[in-house]
C-alpha cells in the first residue's frame, strides 16, 4: 500500500468516526473545554498563593502556577478519545502526546515542590548569596535529574529499550561523582551548614585554637575574621569534623576568678571577703553573683574561687566588666589587709 492510499484510509476512517459518533464528539469537547477551564482556573489560584504569605501557600502555589497549557490539552484530549472510542491511530497519537507532556509536567511539578521544601527549610534572609548559589546548584542537579527521569519513562513507554541508557547514565554519574569527590564532599557540607545552621554569617564561632566571625559561607569554603583580625578559611568538610561553638546565642556568661590568698592572712578578714566581693558583683549592671568562698587550701595559698554571670551576648563588654571587677577586688583585698601569694617578699 502506497503512501497515498495510506493518507486515503486514515482519512476514511476518521471521517467514518466522525459521522458515527458526531454528538458524542461534541459532547466530548465541551467536557474537554470545561476541564481545561478548571485546570486554568486552579493554575490562576496557584499565581494568588504565590503572593500571600505563609511559605507552605507559596510551596503549593509554585507547584501550580507551573501547570503548562500543553498539559492541559493533552489532558482533555485522552479523556475524551479513551471515553468515546478514536480511531486507533489518533489514539496511539493522542497517547504519545499525552505521556510526553504528563511526564515533563510531573517533573516540572516535583522540581517546585522539592525546591519549595529546600527553601522553606534552608529560611535565610532574602538576599543572601550563598543561599542563592546553593539554590541555584540544586535547581540545576534537580531540574538535571528529574528531567532525565521524565525522558527515560518517556522513551522506554514509546517501547524503546532503555536498559544501555540507564546503564550509561549509572556508571556516568558514578565516574563524575568518583572524579569530583572533593568537590562534592566541601558542596555537601556548605548545603548541610546552610540547611541545620550550626552558625550563620556574622556569627562568632570557635574551633580547635581559632575564635572569628563568620563573614561569608562559601560553597566550597568558609571564611571568618579571626580576632586577632586575620582572615580565616577553611575548606567547609573540615570544618564540620571539627567542634564547633557558637558563641553567638550566649545569653549570658559565666566568669570564674581565683584570689590565691596567703595562709598567714587573718582568717577573719578572710571570712569578710566574700560579702565584699558579693558587693562589687551586685554594684554593676547586668551583673548576677554567683559563689564567692574558698575552694583550694595549699601549704601556701587558700585559693578563694569568685564566680559571677554577666548577662550580654558581647565579649567585649564581659571583658570590661570583668576587668573592672577584678580592679575594685584587689582593692578590698588591701583594704582588709589580706595578702595574695606572689614569688616576691611581701613588706610587714
Amino acid at each position: 500500500m502506497t503512501f497515498t492510499e495510506k493518507t486515503a484510509a486514515i482519512s476514511r476512517n476518521i471521517g467514518q468516526w466522525l459521522n458515527a459518533h458526531g454528538a458524542d464528539i461534541v459532547l466530548g469537547l465541551v467536557f474537554a473545554a470545561a476541564l481545561v477551564a478548571g485546570m486554568l482556573a486552579a493554575r490562576t489560584f496557584g499565581v494568588a498563593l504565590c503572593r500571600r504569605r505563609g511559605r507552605w501557600r507559596m510551596v503549593l502555589g509554585r507547584a501550580l502556577a507551573k501547570t503548562s497549557i500543553v498539559f492541559m490539552v493533552a489532558l482533555a484530549a485522552k479523556l475524551v478519545a479513551s471515553q468515546w472510542g478514536a480511531p486507533p491511530l489518533a489514539a496511539r497519537a493522542i497517547q504519545i502526546f499525552f505521556v510526553i507532556a504528563f511526564a515533563f509536567q510531573a517533573a516540572g511539578w516535583a522540581r517546585e515542590l522539592i525546591l519549595g521544601i529546600v527553601e522553606h527549610r534552608a529560611g535565610e534572609e532574602p538576599g543572601e548569596s550563598t543561599v542563592g548559589n546553593a539554590i541555584g546548584i540544586i535547581r540545576l542537579a534537580v531540574s538535571v535529574a528529574l528531567f532525565a527521569i521524565a525522558i527515560v519513562l518517556i522513551l522506554d513507554n514509546l517501547g524503546i529499550n532503555v536498559t544501555g541508557l540507564v546503564a550509561g547514565l549509572g556508571i556516568g554519574g558514578i565516574a563524575i561523582g568518583l572524579a569530583a569527590q572533593g568537590i562534592f564532599s566541601d558542596l555537601f557540607a556548605a548545603l548541610s551548614i546552610i540547611f541545620d545552621k550550626p552558625f550563620r554569617r556574622g556569627e562568632t564561632i570557635k574551633f580547635g585554637d581559632t575564635t572569628g566571625t563568620v563573614e561569608e559561607i562559601g560553597l566550597k569554603t568558609t571564611r571568618l575574621r579571626a580576632i586577632e583580625g586575620d582572615e580565616v578559611i577553611i575548606s567547609n568538610a573540615k570544618l564540620l569534623d571539627l567542634q564547633i561553638r557558637n558563641l553567638a546565642d550566649v545569653e549570658d556568661r559565666r566568669v570564674a576568678l581565683v584570689l590565691p590568698l596567703m595562709n598567714r592572712n587573718n582568717p577573719a578578714a578572710m571570712a569578710a571577703l566574700p560579702a565584699e566581693l558579693r558587693s562589687i558583683v551586685e554594684a554593676e549592671p547586668d551583673c548576677r553573683f554567683v559563689h564567692a568562698w574558698l575552694v583550694n587550701f595549699g601549704p601556701v595559698t587558700a585559693d578563694l574561687e569568685l564566680v559571677f554571670r554577666v548577662e550580654t551576648e558581647d565579649v567585649e563588654r564581659m571583658m570590661e566588666t570583668r576587668h573592672r571587677i577584678m580592679l575594685a577586688a584587689l582593692e578590698r583585698v588591701r583594704a582588709l589587709g589580706l595578702q595574695l601569694n606572689s614569688p616576691w617578699p611581701t613588706p610587714d
